[in-house]
């Protein structure tokens, strides 16, 4: 069924195949003429499309150019064109044909089956696919299609939209009458089927139409989503029309407008990616959304780019959608499980009361009498946890109403003390934020909120919308006060647990990216909108000024976490000092963590969070000492070399071999390392003799959730550079390098490691054979260079990075730190690495965060005898040669 009514019989927009492709004999020249008159068809559509016709011509007119060519060709091929009927199903029997789209055909034939005339068929649907038609058929008989339908849903919902094309129309007629409602799936049947078959499909998407490469088709708000609508009306009511819901009240006049032009504008979509492509491509990958954005008509602006403003545009339009199929789902529930039986109110107020598990208003004017009812309804359903939601002839109130959210509304105490109980209550938040989002209440009330509703940004990194992730953050600060999910985040769930005012983490959520895309720094810009909002909602001027300081640092601790070396304790000091106290760190920390997760989950890793908190817990004994005392790196050395005494004791290593190998390690060697670690890397070098070197061991880190790779050998040149390149070439990413060179000339290289997943390297066979890689590697570094063959993922190369390399001097810890921003690629690592090799420059540590395509590495660096590169004609030619090496790796 088709939501499109017929254009005009003179509007035609290609011209019509000659008499010759019925008349003509010669089969090759058959072939040539059908081909070409596809050929010329469909750039007649494109022609058409170019010149702004409405979509819904150019689908249908496609459908009655295939049409055309099949009932010619059955003509051809059938000596009875009555020995069978050729029906058009799916999409084609809807006439919603795209240029790339599958022609869906089912042959029926009768009860003796297709022996009769199955060498016709076959040669049929050769010449079909031959003239380029991109099929899928099925011959059956009409008992068969029973059976068939009988025990899959997908089928009979393909014959629900079945269309005669030509052939035996008695055989079409049995098989509508013997697949109808009153014989299989009835009405309420298929209805619930197709509901469990969204939730699946949906689950499947992430549960979300903000993917960043959203399928058009099968994400949540997408054409399959307006497609259900569709089979449900012909199903139960036999409608032809998606316009028939405006007279069986489903829908008003306006949400119709808002579904046929939500369907126009994913159409015009559809039949781009599929005209670009040359296929069925229903992805909107990163591959076509900056072209397709500029033939929409967008232009790249200061703080918006082009494929950002096409992208919104298409997210807010999927969130109208995906609004209108709940709320008609829930009135088709009605109709046709509850047959209008939805039992009496149970009255809550004057203003709402409950039915069949759903929240309503009592009367239609309850909004226009009591604005503040917008926001009440959704407090209520925190009250009431075992209501479903909203009924959804309210949501249409609800949504109807939003313009009495004003400036006068905003101001009213009544209101703002509302939506503080909302955020204090103990339980219901996120679905609470969720439903005030979908429904436009959210936006409404925080207007700057309506900004990034929908706004994309165009990088890896943010894989959802600014207000999806907004609601995620909240999701995760939400859970950390859930006793169900303690096992995810213990620290954090314990710090949850001892803040005074949950409400004040919520609104930092809240606001933390709410000025994207406006200019300028967003956190400074939404600083000074949390502040506003917190003034105006009555919050004390400390609480208000936290929530503001919050803002403004979201982005503080995950950047000196991943940036910076968390183990030297001067980075741990001025850390420490922009917190200032200890109730700012666990309201940070716990941000922080929320917002990292809530960026990217497929990225979160344990890696990243041992690095939070390590940061929290070393900022936390620093405040508790005082940041007027801070602890000297000496004794905390020292410390850590007794404790690793004790452990090695126990396990029989002789304490004057320890102190002998530790005499050789610099302090870069114990400063970032815990007791355990330096016991495990004393243990495995002392017991490692002479004759078994290199030295190559790994093991997991639990509380790191990362693998270490530990290397002691001959130091030698490419050392550095072979090793990266062998782990680059087994997929591994390493996130933390130590490279230290002792006078006895032995070299100590420690790496952290993480698999693609971001998983610990797995024990057993998998370690082993990296192990033996390694060190086949190692024994002879004269082989040739290894080479790293990992192709460039995909999505890399829609994002065009500088590459840009900045010095700063490290001179309390004589060293100089360059920071490296560029194009994640394979080999990337050792290609920096055979720089360092040639301008005779030593890696002391690096520190190697990715960040969506874009890689920030840091690495601290020095000259071969130690010292910091301060010669600037030194790092102008490193940076010239990094970029010059880079150059060439260009993809």
């Amino acid at each position: 069924m088709s939501a499109v009514v017929d254009p005009p019989a003179d509007a035609h927009l290609v011209t019509l195949p000659p008499e010759t492709l019925l008349t003509t004999s010669d089969q090759c020249q058959a072939l040539r003429l059908f081909r070409e008159t596809l050929t010329e068809a469909t750039q007649d559509l494109f022609d058409s499309y170019d010149q702004g016709l409405p979509i819904s011509q150019l689908v249908l007119a496609r459908s009655r150019i295939v049409d055309l060519l099949l009932r010619c060709a059955w003509q051809r091929f059938m000596p009875d064109p009555d020995a069978a009927a050729l029906v058009a199903v799916g999409g084609y029997g809807r006439q919603e044909l795209h240029p790339g789209s599958d022609v869906d055909l089912l042959i029926l034939v009768g009860d003796e089956g297709d022996g009769p005339i199955r060498e016709h068929l076959s040669n049929l649907l050769t010449f079909l696919w031959d003239i380029g038609l991109q099929l899928g058929h099925a011959v059956r008989t009409v008992s068969e299609c029973k059976d068939e339908a009988r025990k899959d849903v997908t089928v009979v919902t393909n014959l629900i939209e079945a269309r005669l094309i030509t052939g035996d129309a008695s055989l079409f007629n049995s098989m509508r009458a013997i697949t109808g409602p009153d014989h299989i799936w009835p009405s309420d049947a298929f209805f619930e089927a197709k509901c469990k078959e969204q939730r699946a499909r949906w689950r499947k998407y992430g549960d979300t139409a903000y993917n960043l490469e959203p399928n058009i088709k099968e994400n949540p708000g997408g054409l399959r989503d307006i497609q259900m609508i569709g089979w449900v009306t012909k199903r139960h009511f036999g409608a032809d029309s998606l316009s028939e819901l405006v007279a069986h009240d489903f829908l008003t006049e306006s949400e119709y407008l808002t579904l046929i032009d939500g369907q126009a504008l994913l159409w015009r979509i559809r039949f781009a990616l599929h005209r670009l492509t040359g296929r069925r491509e229903d992805r909107l990958l990163f591959d076509y959304q900056r072209t397709l954005a500029e033939s929409f008509g967008f232009s790249d602006q200061s703080q918006n780019l082009a494929v950002e403003q096409f992208m919104q545009q298409y997210y807010r339009t999927v969130m109208e959608l995906n609004r209108l199929n709940e709320m008609l789902l829930q009135l088709f529930r009605e109709a046709i499980l509850l047959h209008e039986n939805i039992g009496p109110p149970q009255p809550i107020n004057k203003r709402f009361q409950t039915r069949s598990g759903y929240l309503e208003v009592t009367h239609d004017r309850v909004f226009a009498r009591t604005p503040i009812a917008l926001l009440e309804a959704f407090h209520i359903l925190q009250l009431q946890p075992h209501l479903n939601g909203i009924r959804a002839r309210t949501i249409r109130l609800v949504r109807e109403s939003r313009h009495r959210i004003d400036d006068d509304f905003r101001e009213n105490l009544g209101a703002r003390s509302l939506f503080m109980e909302i955020l204090r209550h103990p339980s219901g938040l996120t679905h609470a934020l969720q439903r005030m989002n979908r429904y436009g209440v959210l936006a409404q009330y925080v207007p700057a909120f309506a900004n990034i509703v929908g706004r994309m940004q165009y990088d890896l990194f943010h894989v959802y919308t600014v207000d999806e992730h907004t609601l995620r953050v909240l999701r995760n600060l939400r859970r950390f006060m859930v006793s169900d999910y303690d096992h995810e985040f213990p620290l954090c769930s314990a710090i949850a647990r001892r803040i005074p005012k949950l409400e004040l983490l919520y609104l930092a959520g809240l606001f933390h990216d709410i000025a994207k895309g406006r200019g300028g720094d967003h956190s400074l810009i939404g600083a000074r909108d949390a502040w506003d909002f917190c003034q105006l909602h009555g919050l004390s001027e400390f609480d208000s000024r936290l929530v503001a300081w919050l803002v403004e640092h979201h982005l503080l601790m995950a950047m000196t976490a991943q940036r910076k070396d968390i183990s030297d304790p001067k980075v741990i000091q001025t850390f420490a000092q922009t917190v200032g106290d200890m109730n700012r760190l666990d309201y940070l920390y716990l941000l922080t963590v929320a917002d990292v997760r809530g960026t990217n989950p497929k990225r979160w890793s344990s890696w990243k969070d041992a690095l939070l908190r390590e940061l929290y817990q070393s900022t936390r004994r620093l405040l508790d000492r005082g940041l007027d005392n801070p602890q000297a790196q000496d004794l905390i050395i020292e410390q850590k070399q007794i404790e690793a005494m004790r452990i090695l004791a126990r396990a029989g290593i002789d304490a004057e071999d320890c102190r002998n190998l530790w005499f050789r390690f610099s302090v870069d060697f114990f400063a970032p390392s815990q007791p355990e670690d330096i016991a495990w890397h004393t243990q495995r070098i002392l017991e490692t003799p002479a004759v078994a070197m290199p030295l190559v061991d790994i093991r997991t880190v639990p509380s790191r959730g990362c693998s270490e790779i530990l290397i002691y050998a001959c130091d030698r040149e490419n050392l550095f550079v072979r090793t990266t390149a062998l782990l680059d070439q087994r997929a591994l990413n390493v996130v933390d390098a130590r490279i230290m060179t002792m006078d006895s000339g032995m070299a100590l290289h420690i790496f952290r490691a993480l698999t693609q997943d971001h998983q610990p390297i797995e024990a057993g066979e998998a370690t082993a054979d990296v192990i033996d890689a390694l060190r086949r590697e190692l024994k002879d570094l004269r082989n040739g260079k290894v080479r790293v063959t990992r192709r460039l993922p995909r999505q890399h190369r829609w994002f065009p990075i500088e590459t840009q390399v900045s010095f700063a001097e490290d001179s309390a810890n004589q060293r100089t730190m360059m920071r490296l921003t560029t194009l994640d690629r394979p080999g990337l690592l050792a290609e920096i690495g055979a720089v360092f090799e040639s301008c005779n420059i030593r890696i002391q540590n690096a520190k190697i965060s990715t960040v969506g395509a874009e890689v920030d590495d840091v690495f601290f660096i020095s000259t071969r005898d130690a010292r910091p590169i301060t010669c600037e004609t030194a790092l102008a030619c490193l940076r010239r040669e990094i970029h010059e090496r880079l150059e060439q790796q260009q993809p």
